[in-house]
């Protein structure tokens, strides 16, 4: 996929119970990635590679991204990062 940036800051998801929400805002010419998580000690490795993956998959080379997860699968940090992204991107909805 062709390199996209992230023009303007976005939210995704919420921190409700099984959720995760995805901040994600212009970056300073690299991937930033914070992870709180009540889980984190256990999955944080797992949560970061999902939300990388994610970003490499959408052609993100270029963000600063916050995730407060309270026990997110998966699919739902994957949907989390996807819909961030195309809100933080200008024109794209």
């Amino acid at each position: 996929m062709e390199e996209r940036r992230i023009t303007k800051i976005a939210k995704a998801g919420s921190v409700e119970s099984n959720d995760i929400l995805i901040m994600m805002s212009p970056g300073e010419g690299s991937l930033e990635v914070e992870i709180e998580s009540v889980v984190y000690k256990q999955f944080g490795d797992s949560i970061r590679k999902v939300i990388l993956d994610t970003l490499a998959e959408e052609g993100i080379k270029d963000a600063k991204v916050i995730a407060k997860d309270k026990g997110a699968l998966d699919f739902t940090i994957r949907a989390r990062v996807k819909t961030c992204i195309k809100r933080g991107i200008e024109n794209e909805l």
